[in-house]
């Protein structure tokens, strides 16, 4: 019986033998057995292994690879093709979704640390009075706002022109003081980032996301001499 013996495909593709073992319990790459009872592998095994890291660093989990190599195995590009597309554009969306909540951590970490470094050095025992850690309802800044944004003209207008991009097809929903709007989730980081951007100009304004699945959820609020200013960011084009 003609075959690679699995330490011959193990030296060959750099997969050790437990996890060729592992394939081949799980489906991946199915082996035959030879008289005395040895695992043999036919010539498409190497391009399977390759196929399966190819796969791995996209993210896609051992189930989901299983079902792609049954229609590489059967199918046309073409089948793989529309198969592994929305496959991908999902891991995206997971992955964009990751970035948004890092980028509101970070945003809190930076606010934390720029506190720190606002505190007077004591030299008496550390109490609630030294104020390390952001005052509870520090979220709630926003309220103590100027109404002023430091944008302007062209700058102001371009702004409004990036809300309507990342908002086309949102239908905005009132809140308490505010708006609320729901998006796919691989617009999440962009949404992050704009309103980030936005708070920067106009500290009066506060945004919340929410991941939600295949959503993203955005709520923004502002004080009722701003209603306008948010109105105009939200308004559909």
């Amino acid at each position: 019986m003609d075959g690679m013996r699995i330490s011959q495909l193990a030296e060959r593709t750099g997969v050790p033998a437990t996890t060729l073992r592992f394939y081949d319990t799980a489906g991946l790459i199915p082996a035959e057995r030879s008289p005395s009872g040895y695992r043999l592998y036919g010539r498409d095994a190497v391009e399977r292994l390759a196929f399966i890291r190819e796969a791995k660093r996209l993210g896609l989990p051992l189930e989901e690879i299983a079902e792609l190599l049954r229609v590489w195995a059967t199918g046309a590009c073409a089948d793989v093709k529309a198969d592994l597309r929305p496959r991908v554009a999902a891991r995206l969306g997971e992955a964009e979704a990751r970035i948004a909540e890092l980028t509101a951590f970070t945003a809190s970490l930076r606010r934390a640390l720029a506190h720190l470094d606002a505190l007077p050095d004591r030299s008496g025992r550390c109490d609630p009075r030294c104020g390390l850690l952001a005052p509870e309802g520090e979220e709630e800044r926003w309220r103590g706002a100027p109404v002023a944004c430091s944008l302007t003209g062209e700058a102001a207008a371009e702004r409004v022109g990036r809300w309507r991009r990342v908002l086309d097809g949102a239908e905005p929903r009132e809140i308490d003081e505010g708006v609320r709007v729901t998006l796919p989730a691989d617009r999440a980081a962009e949404l992050a980032a704009l309103a980030a951007d936005e708070q920067r100009c106009c500290p009066f304004f506060d945004f919340r996301l929410h991941l939600d699945g295949p959503a993203v959820h955005l709520e923004a609020r502002a004080p009722a001499e701003a209603a306008d200013l948010l109105a105009e960011l939200f308004t559909p084009a």
